[in-house]
């Protein structure tokens, strides 16, 4: 399952730099699938759709004041660390699992492996 951030963000920022799929951001902040992966133009999503991962979103961001963890990048650091690092870090533990987005081990790794190509 991806994680997610709660209202209880104090926006410090200290889990930004240490997801490794680069999948949070600040606020309203855009994001591409392309930023901090290897996914370039077009290409094809693990479930058969077409994505331009250069396209910049402006979904996922819910509040103003606090940071988003997009969960089509998230992979709970599945193949790169032990534990989501952005819990690992988080001072007020607002980083947690996101019950609306349930994903397999081996769909984590395999979302790893499509990013990281």
């Amino acid at each position: 399952m991806a994680i997610r951030i709660t209202e209880d963000c104090i926006n410090c920022g200290a889990c930004e730099p240490e997801c490794p799929n680069n999948a949070i951001y600040e606020e309203d902040q855009p994001w591409k699938f392309s930023d901090g992966t290897g996914l370039k133009g077009k290409v094809k999503r693990l479930d058969g759709s077409a994505i331009d991962a250069d396209t910049e979103n402006t979904t996922g961001g819910f509040s103003e004041d606090i940071y988003f963890i997009v969960t089509d990048k998230c992979t709970e650091c599945k193949g790169f660390h032990d534990e989501p690092q952005c819990a690992a870090v988080c001072p007020v533990d607002c980083c947690v699992p996101d019950e609306d987005n349930v994903e397999s081990e081996s769909d984590l790794l395999a979302k790893k492996n499509w990013m990281h190509i």
